[in-house]
């Protein structure tokens, strides 16, 4: 009874954007570092998880970090890339109001990632006089991993670092579309669970659990430099979240279950369609 059709969950799509793309920008820089700060909590205990067991139970429990944030209505940038740009393309917000919300919400993750990296260093290191806790070369490994590793593949690396970055932000937004699919929270939970451990558990690449693998790896003595860092991964994977988020299921499912305007039928809605198409097509050329 609680199962909400694909058609108005665009609807919701649109409408959630439009009302991200206005909010005050005090709220969204809140938001953004509440929501960086919840994810990194999230991605630490999902790492411990992986120590203790395996990489499958980490994947199961991460999703709960990526749950808070939908649920308690803060931000998630990665989340935004599927919605403000059909908010944008309805004229229900402007290019400004998304440059705006990306940049606010950006800084609001760096903030809260970061606040939350040098806080777990300090606990994993006993305040800096133990190198024990198996958490500490995890860290370290990863952060290496995600940027040193793929400059090691010149190009290919960094056409995969992209690749995986599409592909793990498809699986988020569709996270945070289906929990738009349920009036209840605990259909929302486990529609949102679902796509989100599909992700974690595949190693893509995640923009914000980069902004605090990263920086905690590197306060831990990773080998990476802060050019390393972006150049090899947080720059290419905001653009690969991007283009995963808008294209993959922004778009898709906007095409696949928009219904055009009362009184169109037949030829008409297809060329309705047709013209729609060509236009989000430009619109994302144009983003």
């Amino acid at each position: 009874m609680s199962y909400i059709k694909p058609t108005d969950v665009v609807n919701g799509m649109v409408a959630a954007g439009a009302a991200k793309a206005g909010a005050g920008t005090g709220q969204l820089l809140i938001r953004g570092v509440l929501g960086g700060a919840i994810l990194a909590c999230a991605t630490t205990l999902a790492l411990n998880a992986s120590v203790q067991m395996n990489g499958i139970v980490a994947a199961i429990v991460f999703p709960l970090g990526f749950v808070m944030i939908v649920l308690l209505g803060l931000e998630l940038v990665t989340g935004s890339f599927a919605l403000i740009p059909l908010a944008v393309h309805r004229k229900q917000a402007s290019m400004g109001d998304l440059a705006r919300n990306f940049a606010v919400v950006i800084t609001g993750h760096l903030i809260g990632c970061i606040g939350y990296a040098t806080a777990y260093a300090a606990v994993v290191t006993r305040m800096g006089t133990s190198d024990a806790d198996p958490m500490i070369q995890m860290l370290v490994n990863l952060a290496e991993a995600k940027t040193v590793a793929y400059a090691g593949l010149g190009a290919s690396g960094m056409l995969l670092v992209f690749l995986k970055a599409v592909l793990c932000n498809w699986m988020v937004t569709l996270g945070v579309v289906m929990a738009m699919t349920s009036t209840s929270t605990g259909g929302k939970i486990a529609a949102m669970w679902l796509p989100v451990t599909c992700f974690f558990g595949q190693g893509f690449e995640h923009a914000v659990v980069n902004m605090f693998v990263i920086p905690a790896g590197m306060m831990l003595g990773a080998d990476v430099s802060i050019g390393d860092w972006w150049l090899w991964n947080q720059g290419p994977v905001l653009l690969g979240n991007f283009a995963g988020g808008l294209l993959m299921t922004g778009v898709g499912l906007y095409l696949a279950h928009r219904t055009a305007p009362s009184g169109k039928s037949g030829r008409a809605e297809r060329e309705s369609l047709d013209q729609e198409l060509r236009s989000l097509t430009s619109s994302s050329q144009d983003i």
